[in-house]
């Protein structure tokens, strides 16, 4: 599929071929929620924590005798019923994260750019270099009519990070770090042409072998 490519002054800079396989998919809801989904639990902390009935502070004597009181009988001063007592069945430190299959990962990211071509988002810069001024990118940015936007490149060029760290909605990753939750998350998403290359080169990695091919994921 043929691709126009802009530059960051709105003007036509020659055109490009964008490989059907990864840009021209039908795209699959399903697989990119589940690839979300793994990611949203991977980025979970995971640290909340209450004490139990044997972490918290207190003795363990036996407040009183068994029987005779008129009381209910009671073992610890520890246990939950008591003000100071731990709690029953709280959260405990634990990773939410799981283990998602690479060649349904990959295949998530496929459809992911797939999505951002079909409905007219996708955006092809020639480069991002040249810009290290945050008034400079924001006149840029308004000139193009792009809202919240992903740019990926292939090294993300340092003037242009700094440029658009203080504009709300401009987000840059390197190719390394394109994922599926983030190009869903924002309404544009710029590609540089080195970008491209090195989206190419990590979408090309094989399935090892006698694992399923991605037109039988898709199936």
């Amino acid at each position: 599929m043929e691709y126009d490519i802009y530059n960051l002054q709105a003007e036509t800079a020659g055109k490009i071929e964008l490989p059907e396989e990864y840009f021209g998919m039908a795209p699959r809801p399903d697989i990119m929620a589940r690839v979300v989904h793994w990611q949203l639990a991977k980025r979970r902390a995971g640290t909340h924590k209450t004490k139990g009935m044997g972490e918290v502070q207190g003795t363990t004597k036996k407040p009183f005798r068994q029987k005779g009181t008129g009381n209910a009988r009671q073992g610890s001063l520890r246990a939950p019923q008591f003000r100071t007592g731990g709690v029953v069945h709280g959260p405990v430190v634990r990773d939410h994260g799981y283990s998602l299959n690479k060649k349904v990962r990959r295949l998530g990211l496929i459809f992911a750019l797939s999505q951002k071509a079909l409905e007219g988002k996708l955006v092809v810069l020639d480069t991002v270099a040249g810009v290290a001024k945050t008034s400079e990118l924001s006149s840029k940015i308004k000139k193009l009519g792009w809202g919240r936007t992903l740019v990926v490149d292939a090294v993300v060029d340092d003037g242009f990070a700094r440029a658009s760290r203080n504009l709300v909605g401009i987000d840059v990753l390197p190719v390394v770090g394109a994922n599926v939750y983030d190009i869903l998350h924002h309404d544009i998403l710029a590609i540089t042409t080195a970008g491209l290359e090195g989206l190419k080169l990590r979408l090309a990695e094989k399935v090892p072998a006698g694992e399923a091919s991605h037109e039988e994921i898709a199936a």
